[in-house]
């Protein structure tokens, strides 16, 4: 067998064979790295095997029942035979990219990018393509799908003005940008960043918002789009799920969305996707969703991104317009934008070290480069106050605040990761990263390359991140099953590699729940899954219980540990965070201090080679933990987290292959992870 099939076969058996045989697999096909044979899971301090061999089986024989012994309890056992019939749940977690940009949006055109959809969509199920720059580029494993999310605004109209039709010639900066545009990368890539500001600053030129010339162009463009998706769509196998970017960003502050139908070419023709050029309003954009969904009979949902780029305004406790929150804004909010994107090329918007000074991993990954303003670094620079309502842990905190008051939720999201890349490439593994632009594509000088500047500052490519994944727990890798797994919050965020994530709570999981071949089982039928509500605590239970497993990607590093994010309310109504260490590898040689600090895992990486060993963490952890400081009087959530142990960054990669020197606030490492969707707990009294 060789390295692609063992690959497939890790891919397609996740759930098949038992956790040893899956990983035993993803040795051999170990993508650029010295990996040793991985050692047994032992078990973790204060629990019982809480790291564990086959906590992601699917058998769910159980050799310990009694025999049938009547002839009416053989006949049940003939008629259940099969452990697998019956299920509902899902079994299988499926990994791809809501947020994927082609030649068609008009930034990714200007910045010399000339991959169509179709491309996209080939190179995301696994097919060799070749990249802008000219460079042969493939996966090392396909993905399950992909949302080609390209900006509404100007659909398609960039590569009208570089055609130099003549609607748009007679305008001097649009024949300017027709010059730019067949000029050296540097160029592209100036003229680009020119059309972003203006569209921050509502300086765009008139004729290509004039929908007199441009509405033909956008929708022939739609329609077309529309159709690659259709013929690319392979229900069981592949998703190509139709859906655009609403990219509103007054004054550089980072408000998009994007827009993912759980529908057809047939329903989404019947409209013209709604731009920021309509109303820079999210309110507007959930009216025209209302719209479609009464007109066509279809389903729709927004997916907000970069909180971390909208200097405060992603979670603002004001509307658009200046007014207070209302409850009629928060239950429209809560019905559109059930998901965020936590993290992707243009950084992590988890949380800020300034909001959580006591979470070591707050300012670890994506923040360095990002905090100096919004997306185009115009308008002002980001301060601590405006932190508080632009990154997601603050947004949920701010949530439950606002569910005190209103008696709703607006910020009641789950997470997910994407790229944003606009080379139509999902290519952020770190051994095979194509940078988001063209110009950040694989080059001795692309780390340096200069992005953006304000403020007196620099962002410069190596700040930019290799993510990120969305991982979605659906019955079937079908348009319709992943659009409602997305609906109902079951995802998860990953910051590039492809862990697996189980995330359930429930009052009366028992530590022994962490050790069956059936969790998942298990986890459905005594709570719920990740992205649910808690339900109402029973008679004599005294705080929830969490059952929570990951396992390793079979291509990246083993794991360090897997946290739970607690938020609540304190009685003074404010919001209150902690970061639980709940389970960790190498459990015999760390515990825990008195302060709930984890001494760290430990570092194998060779930074000359660009390789990593296996020697330290575990390839699969599980337990089950329950909240030692609940309250039953607060409302709270809880999200788990997993960390990888350090492996090589794409900037370790590019300094091996390259034989170049970077400046040494380059970082060459990282700890990948991912991010459950939360569970929120209401007390009784409240629901």
């Amino acid at each position: 067998m060789n390295r692609t099939q063992e690959v497939e076969m890790t891919k397609r058996l996740r759930w098949g064979y038992s956790a040893l045989v899956i990983l035993a697999l993803g040795l051999a096909a170990a993508c650029g790295t010295r990996q040793p044979e991985e050692k047994a899971a032992p078990p973790a301090a204060g629990e019982e095997e809480v790291a564990v061999k086959g906590a992601f089986d699917d058998y769910d024989g159980d050799a310990s029942a009694p025999p049938p012994k009547t002839d009416a309890e053989k006949e049940g056992a003939r008629k259940s035979y099969s452990p697998y019939a019956g299920r509902s749940y899902p079994t299988h977690v499926f990994f791809g990219d809501t947020h994927n940009h082609t030649a068609n949006s008009g930034d990714a055109f200007m910045a010399g990018n000339r991959l169509s959809p179709d491309q996209a969509y080939r190179f995301a199920r696994g097919e060799e393509v070749v990249s802008s720059t000219g460079i042969p580029v493939k996966l090392s494993r396909p993905l399950d799908f992909l949302v080609v999310a390209d900006h509404a605004e100007g659909l398609g109209v960039m590569v009208q003005v570089y055609d130099a039709n003549p609607a748009f010639m007679a305008d001097p900066t649009l024949a300017r940008w027709n010059q730019a545009m067949r000029g050296s990368m540097e160029e592209q890539s100036k003229a680009q960043g020119e059309v972003t500001s203006a569209q921050a600053q509502g300086t765009l030129p008139a004729p290509i918002k004039d929908p007199k010339i441009v509405g033909p162009i956008m929708k022939g463009v739609w329609e077309q789009y529309t159709a690659t998706a259709e013929s690319f769509n392979e229900p069981g196998r592949f998703t190509a799920m139709i859906g655009y970017e609403w990219t509103s960003v007054p004054g550089g502050n980072n408000l998009h969305r994007n827009i993912l139908f759980r529908d057809n070419k047939d329903k989404a023709d019947q409209v013209f996707p709604f731009s920021s050029w309509n109303s820079e309003n999210p309110e507007k954009l959930w009216e025209w969703m209302a719209k479609y969904e009464e007109k066509t009979g279809g389903k729709l949902l927004a997916i907000p991104h970069n909180g971390n780029l909208s200097n405060g305004r992603m979670f603002e406790l004001v509307d658009f317009d200046g007014s207070p929150l209302s409850k009629d804004y928060a239950e429209r909010r809560a019905r559109w934008e059930t998901l965020q994107e936590i993290i992707q090329t243009k950084g992590n918007s988890e949380t800020h070290p300034t909001l959580s000074p006591n979470d070591e991993f707050a300012g670890d990954m994506g923040i360095a480069g990002w905090e100096y303003g919004n997306l185009t670094l115009e308008d002002k620079p980001e301060t601590p106050e405006m932190r508080p309502t632009m990154y997601l842990r603050g947004g949920l905190l701010r949530g439950l605040e606002l569910e005190q008051k209103l008696g709703v939720n607006p910020f009641k999201f789950g997470f997910v990761g994407s790229t944003d890349v606009h080379n139509s490439l999902t290519a952020i593994e770190e051994n095979n990263f194509f940078g988001k632009m063209p110009v950040q594509e694989p080059s001795a000088h692309r780390w340096d390359h200069v992005s953006k500047q304000g403020f007196g500052k620099t962002r410069y490519t190596w700040q930019y991140l290799a993510a990120g994944y969305a991982a979605v727990w659906a019955t079937e890798n079908t348009r319709e099953a992943l659009w409602d797994a997305m609906k109902r919050r079951e995802t998860y965020g990953t910051s590039g590699s492809r862990i697996t994530l189980r995330f359930f709570g429930g009052w009366d999981y028992a530590s022994g729940d962490a050790r069956t071949h059936n969790l998942a089982e298990v986890g459905y039928a005594k709570g719920v899954p990740m992205g649910s509500d808690l339900p109402a605590t029973p008679a004599g239970a005294k705080a929830p219980t969490f059952l929570v497993a990951a396992m390793k990607d079979p291509l990246s590093g083993n794991l360090d540990r897997i946290q739970i994010v607690k938020g609540w309310l304190d009685k003074d109504g404010k919001g209150q965070e902690k970061v639980y260490n709940v389970v960790w590898g190498d459990p015999d040689r760390r515990k825990i201090d008195g302060n709930g600090k984890l001494p760290p895992v430990g570092d194998t990486v060779d930074v000359t080679t660009a390789t990593w060993k296996n020697t330290i963490g575990d390839p699969e952890l599980a337990t089950v933990w329950t909240d030692p400081d609940f309250d039953p009087a607060v409302r709270a959530f809880y999200y788990a987290r997993v960390i990888e142990i350090p492996t090589p960054r794409w900037t370790c990669y590019d300094a091996v292959r390259f034989g170049i020197q970077m400046s040494p606030e380059v970082p060459m490492k990282h700890q990948e992870r991912a991010w459950a969707s939360p569970i929120w707990y209401t007390p009784g009294d409240a629901r």
